[in-house]
């Protein structure tokens, strides 16, 4: 069986745009929900997928943090070439610490970093997770357990790992340069990341506009899981409180 690959979308609605970033090994489902619920409120909304992602995870471990971040400037532009002037960002997991990089890198109207690590976990974490995520992506080619098996072996993904911790630091360090309105997000359950993350943002960012909410019920996609529509309707609520001058 063919996997059908997940491609960038565009969801167009007003003036206000909205550049939506999904996770490492996720795609841009992650976001979809958001960003139609967001056009519905007249909100133009962008998703980028990165480099290696939505693909046969071989293809992952040749693309790295550098790779993801062009994907995400290159969204970012693409917005700005449709002649949006204002945009704001809402990312999960990896979009979130991308939300947050644009935050200090770029002019942005606001952000929404979701379960965004600022720690790293220890990299046999990420280990794991990346690990899983290929085993699921052969299952859903259907090939057999042998096959898998044999793959997974010859599965190495350190460089890219040891890449992305370093842009997690990375981020960690540049937080005090960010003024613009955040609102952090952080599911409670959250399987995959240091929980306390969420708290670092809220408290290192130099913005006078931050809140950060916990979510009791949601684990790391939080996007997809039980409060979605309350995560759609509080990102809403923090983007309409926003200076916008459209």
């Amino acid at each position: 069986m063919k996997v059908v690959a997940p491609k960038p979308f565009t969801f167009e609605g007003g003036d206000r745009a909205v550049l939506l970033l999904h996770g490492f090994t996720g795609t841009t489902a992650d976001v979809r929900m958001i960003g139609r619920h967001l056009q519905k409120e007249g909100y133009t909304c962008h998703a980028p997928l990165y480099k290696g992602h939505g693909v046969p995870p071989e293809e992952l471990v040749h693309t790295g943090p550098e790779d993801w971040w062009k994907d995400v400037e290159a969204g970012y532009n693409y917005l700005k070439e449709k002649g949006h002037e204002e945009i704001a960002v809402c990312g999960l997991s990896l979009g979130g610490v991308f939300s947050l990089k644009i935050g200090y890198t770029l002019p942005v109207k606001g952000i929404v970093p979701m379960c965004a690590p600022v720690r790293p976990k220890t990299e046999d974490a990420m280990y794991k997770g990346v690990l899983a995520y290929a085993r699921e992506y052969k299952k859903r080619e259907q090939k057999s357990d042998d096959v898998i098996n044999q793959e997974m072996e010859a599965f190495k993904p350190m460089g890219t790992l040891s890449a992305l911790g370093e842009l997690i630091q990375d981020v960690h360090n540049h937080l005090d340069h960010i003024y613009s309105p955040t609102f952090v997000v952080q599911a409670r359950n959250d399987e995959m990341i240091d929980v306390e993350s969420a708290n670092i943002i809220h408290d290192q960012i130099e913005s006078d506009e931050k809140s950060l909410k916990w979510y009791e019920e949601s684990g790391h996609v939080i996007t997809l899981d039980k409060e979605k529509e309350q995560l759609h309707e509080d990102i809403l609520q923090f983007l309409e409180g926003l200076d916008w001058t459209v």
